[in-house]
């Protein structure tokens, strides 16, 4: 069958928009059961993009976790499909640290999940998903169990989600592999990047996966979120264009400044080459004078030295005057 690409933000939206759906695929990224989850108000990115590669989606989500408490936490769900700074990323995430609507009555923070959905690699990283959690030590290195969780530390810090879509290969292992199948961009039609071609059967059974596929192929057959998928990918071309030209740029700039150093660093042995050379000179000369001054004193003429050092007259004369 085939069902929008949820790789574009207009059919990423519109599929987390659909509540069940967002707590399937949070659910499966966090490992926990979310019992329900709200869509922070005013949180999505412009869909104009005015030089934004990042869509954003904020959560409020009760969950349960392994041993039955519930509780409330944040989720910020990032997503990307171009190479994104890094200073953009920790930008949103100051936004929630200073919006006072996450602070629970205590004073402390609501705790936060930062979901990263990436359509690039990150380095050599080879595992499809990364979990980073945080761990609290002790001045040894020992980890710190006893008194936590805690509110106050827990909402200092926050765990971290990285999902490389472009590492998804169609295997399917777990519940997660199962739900990201979806971002799969292997499954591509060879002739329009804005649709998937997915086996339903591998999702038979399966309640919530015959859901999403069901959004993905209304969002396939609206001709509104079509359109708004070639404004974006045309946007997003336009934009890879330019960062392309700017890393070539970039990179001749850094060759040209290699060079440069090299350059100077050559000059700089050169130079350090000459001042030797010069030492040495002025220590043969020193030399020179030392032995004429000691063969003049031993009663040598000019000529007899001249001969014994094999060196001309004049240059004799010359360094026997300088004493």
């Amino acid at each position: 069958m085939k069902v929008a690409n949820p790789i574009y933000d207009i059919v990423f939206k519109y599929m987390m928009e659909d509540e069940r759906i967002a707590r399937t695929i949070l659910s499966a990224l966090l490992k926990v059961e979310v019992l329900a989850v709200e869509v922070r108000p005013h949180e999505y990115s412009d869909d104009t993009h005015e030089n934004l590669s990042v869509f954003r989606i904020d959560f409020g989500a009760t969950i349960r976790s392994a041993g039955g408490n519930e509780k409330l936490i944040l989720i910020e769900l990032q997503k990307t499909w171009l190479e994104t700074e890094t200073l953009r990323f920790r930008q949103y995430l100051g936004v929630h640290y200073s919006n006072p609507k996450n602070m629970l009555a205590n004073g402390s923070a609501l705790p936060m999940v930062a979901v990263y959905l990436l359509g690039h690699k990150v380095g050599d990283i080879e595992e499809p998903v990364l979990y980073v959690n945080h761990q609290s030590l002790d001045y040894d290195g020992n980890v710190v169990t006893k008194g936590l969780p805690n509110s106050f530390v827990d909402s200092l810090t926050h765990d971290s989600i990285i999902v490389q879509i472009p590492r998804l290969h169609g295997h399917i292992n777990n519940r997660l592999d199962m739900v990201l199948s979806i971002f799969d961009q292997s499954r591509r039609d060879q002739d329009d990047n804005r649709i998937l071609r997915i086996d339903d059967k591998v999702y038979e059974n399966d309640a919530d996966m015959e859901h999403i596929l069901r959004r993905l192929t209304m969002a396939a057959a609206d001709a509104d979120i079509r359109h708004k998928m070639n404004v974006e990918e045309e946007y997003f071309s336009a934009i890879e264009k330019r960062d392309t030209e700017i890393l070539l740029r970039d990179k001749h700039i850094a060759e040209q400044k290699a060079q440069i150093t090299e350059q100077k660093a050559q000059l700089t042995e050169q130079k350090a080459q000459l001042t030797e050379q010069k030492a040495q000179l002025t220590e043969q000369k020193a030399q020179l004078r030392t032995t004429i001054k000691m063969l003049l004193d031993a009663g040598k003429s000019l000529e007899d030295i001249s001969s014994a050092i094999n060196m001309d007259i004049d240059t004799v004369t010359t360094l026997a005057k300088e004493w």
